[in-house]
């Protein structure tokens, strides 16, 4: 049994107990649920009545933690479909639908396309990260479209280092509020956790490099003012596009975290498709470029737009 104590900072003040618990503890929320419940957590020397109890700045949390014999390496589902749109002995490049979670983490221990990737090709279970086997970079839950993932580690080693060096070709497309006045532009803020909100992202002074490019394609008046842009990622820091273009006053529309809901034009989702994606491949050092087309449910939305 380990204890883990903490002060609660004013970005956590009005968040639930168990939230709280899993993210300070690393367990999941259920876990931290089942914590609660045990009487394993103390709230200023009190034991904490629920997990949706609020906690207040200020405030001193104290949670046993139970020893437990943790494996973070995912296991193989073959029942998670996996669109592969390349193939080769060294890398995958599969195109992601909306609403799968990419790898394992909090809240989601399996249905991810990691554990429908270690079905298909096993062997990436050695390359990279072990909770995230073979995954070089990711698309948020929501986003669909083109991701590579690594089958060795010579590719994973490559594919690292291109990202780093900015030479991967990473293209999306988004529909957007409003019209933008620039039909192009680069935004170029840093990104870290929101103070206020510590579950999102935000431009914050003391954040990470973050610079994405924009060039709008076209501007809609009916059902509502909106335009359709392409970006270009220089960098891929978590949520960047919503967070950029949320943060110049065009959020995307359908993304419900950033400011994206409005009335007058329903989304299913965060209008946000990867199209693009170009590489050198780590192997041979040709040029690979791949494009996935906008699925039906963003084109519906954007077929009802004039």
């Amino acid at each position: 049994m380990t204890s883990v104590e903490e002060t609660v900072p004013a970005a956590l003040d009005g968040q639930r107990i168990d939230r709280v618990v899993a993210m300070l503890t690393g367990l999941s929320r259920a876990e931290a649920t089942d914590a609660v419940r045990a009487g394993a957590v103390t709230v200023d020397g009190r034991v904490a009545a629920k997990g949706a109890e609020k906690l207040r700045e200020g405030q001193v949390v104290r949670i046993e933690v139970p020893e437990v014999d943790r494996d973070p390496r995912p296991g193989p589902d073959p029942s998670v479909a996996v669109a592969v749109v390349h193939e080769d002995a060294d890398v995958v490049v599969v195109d992601k639908a909306a609403d799968l979670v990419v790898h394992p983490g909090s809240g989601h221990d399996a249905g991810t396309l990691v554990n429908g990737l270690l079905a298909r090709y096993p062997e990436i279970a050695e390359v990279g990260e072990p909770d995230r086997p073979g995954i070089v970079h990711r698309l948020d839950r929501g986003t669909s479209g083109l991701l590579m993932v690594a089958r060795t580690p010579r590719a994973y080693e490559s594919l690292v280092a291109q990202l780093a060096a900015r030479t991967v070709l990473r293209r999306y497309r988004s529909l957007v509020w409003g019209h933008p006045e620039s039909a192009n532009g680069l935004v170029d803020a840093p990104i870290g956790r929101s103070p206020r909100h510590p579950t999102k992202m935000a431009v914050v002074a003391d954040g990470r490099e973050a610079r994405t490019r924009y060039e709008v394609e076209r501007s809609y008046d009916e059902p509502a003012a909106t335009s359709l842009v392409t970006c270009r990622l220089e960098t891929g820091r978590t949520h960047q596009i919503r967070v950029h273009l949320a943060a110049i006053g065009h959020p995307v529309v359908g993304d419900d975290r950033y400011h994206g809901i409005r009335q007058g034009l329903a989304c299913p989702r965060p209008f946000l498709h990867a199209e693009a994606l170009g590489f050198r491949h780590p192997v041979t050092g040709e040029a690979v470029e791949l494009t996935s087309p906008l699925p039906a449910d963003l084109a519906a939305v954007l077929a009802g737009l004039t």
